[in-house]
């Protein structure tokens, strides 16, 4: 089978392994469709564990499947988890299943970004996700995503009578956007440096946006009658806008730290401006338990979420490399799909 090897920055190489074999209680997925997250151009953060198959936004089909495997068969329609937790640990047991030591160990084989994939009987037991006959492989690949949205606004008790300040707008600034506004905050405000990113901000539901560039501060208080946001969500790790952050944040309001800045990034923070007197939390969150993927299928089948209109870029696994430096860019794409079962290019958007 043809995988896509990364080994670094502008050096992803298709290549041929063999289509893995499975063993008791694993699955052997056909992918049909594979998104590529932002954090597989963090290429900071593969240093030193190169060579390797990326790609955990997946769905596909079960091709094969392994002896004591009861509740699948071939032909299935499903999305899965790349990590799994425990949920018998102390954390697990306490709601943070997403710093389960298991779960930080627990991935399938190669990776998504191949024709095939290996699900070991520890993702099949606890991080498999049937399809709708109604939702595509193409909706699907979503969930992981959506989910991890989910995961931090319920964290930061997102919904009705707050304001939500988004910071970026990629694919998960605008998923925050649509989730903020299924929830009923209002107004949910979106901030980027790139033009074509406000308007997708504000076509998917944002209900104002503010250039990155301009003072954030006084335009979401002449936005928000006056007052900073309840709810400051980064999905970017720049220092700049970590300062941003923190500046933009209501008294008794919440900043969560949704995305991963790289290691050496530190910010100075004014203890007694910010905390004393004013109840402001700084938090954060990181991938998403079962509960919070169904929960973001189901959004997602329900037509809540518009994911299929958020997919501008269509490829091939020959065309990963490509797929790559536009999601880097940042420019003209939103979400790029490889398809690892297609052989011809095609673009939408």
């Amino acid at each position: 089978m043809l995988v896509a090897m990364y080994y670094g920055q502008n050096d992803i190489r298709i290549e041929d392994m063999p289509v893995p074999e499975i063993g008791p209680g694993e699955l052997l997925i056909r992918t049909v469709a594979s998104g590529i997250c932002g954090s597989d151009v963090m290429h900071w953060y593969r240093a030193g564990k190169t060579p390797l198959v990326l790609g955990h936004e997946i769905a596909g089909e079960i091709a094969a499947v392994g002896a004591d495997v009861d509740s699948y068969t071939i032909g299935d329609r499903i999305s899965a988890s790349h990590h799994v937790p425990c949920n018998t640990c102390h954390y697990c047991l306490n709601g943070h299943h997403t710093v389960c030591d298991t779960l930080r160990s627990t991935h399938f084989f190669p990776g998504g970004f191949s024709e095939y994939i290996r699900l070991p009987a520890i993702n099949v037991d606890r991080g498999v996700y049937r399809l709708p006959d109604e939702m595509s492989f193409e909706e699907a690949t979503f969930i992981e995503p959506l989910a991890c949205v989910y995961r931090g606004q319920r964290m930061v008790h997102s919904g009705v009578g707050k304001s939500v300040l988004v910071l970026g707008s990629g694919i998960s600034g605008i998923l925050h956007v649509q989730l903020a506004r299924a929830w009923n905050a209002s107004p949910v405000i979106v901030t980027d440096i790139n033009p074509n990113r406000l308007e997708a901000a504000e076509r998917f539901g944002a209900d104002a946006v503010i250039d990155a560039g301009e003072n954030i501060t006084e335009s979401l208080k002449k936005i928000n009658k006056g007052r900073l946001a309840d709810i400051v969500i980064l999905t970017t790790g720049a220092e700049e806008a970590i300062q941003q952050a923190i500046r933009s944040v209501e008294r008794g309001g919440t900043v969560l730290f949704f995305a991963s800045s790289e290691h050496d990034i530190t910010v100075p923070l004014p203890v007694h401006d910010l905390f004393w007197r004013n109840e402001r939390t700084l938090t954060s969150s990181y991938a998403a338990n079962y509960k919070e993927h169904m929960a973001a299928l189901k959004l997602i089948h329900q037509g809540k979420i518009n994911v299929r209109d958020m997919v501008t870029h269509r490829l091939p696994l020959t065309d990963a490399a490509k797929g790559f430096q536009l999601v880097e860019s940042a420019r003209d794409s939103l979400k790029v799909i490889i398809e690892p079962n297609v052989k011809d290019s095609k673009k939408t958007g």
